[in-house]
């Protein structure tokens, strides 16, 4: 069932985490900002670059609609002017990298109405607990899918294995946290609850959202057609139901990506690290949205590593089949990935880096 997303005329997106950073990078177009480098006549801190992923998205929320007896849009001319709506996606794989990027690039973070988890992965999640810290507003919604706080590790075939790092709920809710697990797609921001003026999270994926306020789409859970993108083969969860026992878990079904449909240039697509596969990812934005034009694809494309160097050249050829404007490989995308997009869609292709402001308009 197609879910119907409103057009915004603006998505400012900042990279606060990535895995490089460059301080020399030129603005390739007018809509790509670099952090600035010197300021004052003085030279500014260094932000900081690590394996892991984090995105401050700020839109401007639609003005309110409804509908008419002929079931067409019809906007309130009473409203107020367009609020910008905060939200942080990801939050690095240190604890304390994305507040002091934060911190280098002047960002406040305590405007931030939620945090949204792509996956339960530590280099996404790991700065959680000092974000909540940092943050004054308490307290703080966290959007996730239930599997993110799976027990889980990885097994190499030599039989080597570590266990991953995971999320401490309970600690997490005693520093301020609302988790809310939604496996379906989902809209930010919700509906207003009309007795403490909140936004209702628990209720935000009904149909209803989307009659007001769906700036933005979670897409919940990622189904998995593509016969090439295999998840990651290496992780096993552990079992409670069989003594913890470790069982295979490939599929990191808690992988998910934010979609954005900004005003007559199409779908932005926000990944973490596209476990699901980026070509899953794509295909299930379009179905989600009945929104067959990409404007742009950023985030981790997870193609790093001898285990996805083989499904590269499928990746690469779906990806021009689906003729995004822009593509910005981030995080686990990999050197050799990024290079062939590089070499096959040179005009599409933006590098990322910390610190690096994208303002997509209409």
């Amino acid at each position: 069932m197609q879910k119907r997303l409103q057009e915004i005329d603006s998505l400012s997106l900042t990279l606060l985490m990535d895995n490089v950073t460059d301080r020399l990078l030129p603005n390739p177009y007018p809509f790509v900002t670099r952090a600035t480098m010197i300021a004052n006549q003085r030279v500014l801190p260094s932000p900081v670059a690590e394996h892991g992923f984090s995105v401050l998205l700020e839109v401007a929320n639609p003005r309110k609609e409804s509908l008419d007896s002929e079931n067409k849009v019809k906007y309130n001319k009473s409203s107020k002017k367009s609020k910008k709506n905060k939200y942080l996606f990801d939050t690095g794989v240190s604890q304390n990298g994305v507040v002091y990027n934060a911190n280098v690039f002047g960002i406040d973070l305590n405007d931030i109405e939620a945090i949204i988890l792509s996956h339960g992965h530590f280099d996404h999640v790991t700065g959680l607990r000092n974000l909540l810290n940092y943050i004054s507003r308490k307290p703080t919604k966290v959007i996730c899918h239930p599997d993110a706080f799976l027990r889980r590790w990885i097994v190499f075939p030599d039989g080597n294995k570590a266990a991953l790092p995971s999320i401490d709920e309970e600690s997490l809710v005693s520093q301020g946290a609302i988790f809310k697990k939604i496996a379906k797609p989902s809209f930010l921001p919700g509906n207003k609850n009309d007795d403490d003026n909140d936004y209702d999270y628990d209720n935000f994926y009904n149909a209803t959202a989307t009659s007001s306020s769906a700036s933005l789409l979670i897409t919940g859970q990622i189904p998995r057609e593509t016969k090439f993108e295999k998840g990651f083969p290496i992780q096993y969860k552990e079992d409670p139901a069989n003594n913890n026992n470790l069982v295979p878990d490939p599929m990191v079904n808690d992988d998910q990506a934010i979609i954005a449909n900004i005003k007559q240039k199409g779908l932005v697509i926000i990944t973490g690290c596209g476990h699901a596969g980026i070509v899953n990812t794509i295909r299930y934005a379009i179905s989600l949205t009945g929104i067959n034009k990409i404007h742009a694809i950023i985030g981790g494309f997870h193609l790093t590593g001898a285990i996805y160097e083989d499904i590269i050249e499928q990746t690469i050829g779906e990806l021009q089949n689906a003729d995004p404007e822009y593509v910005v490989p981030c995080h686990c995308t990999g050197w050799k990935a990024t290079n062939r997009i590089i070499e096959t869609m040179p005009k599409k292709f933006i590098q990322s880096s910390v610190g690096t402001t994208f303002e997509f308009s209409s």
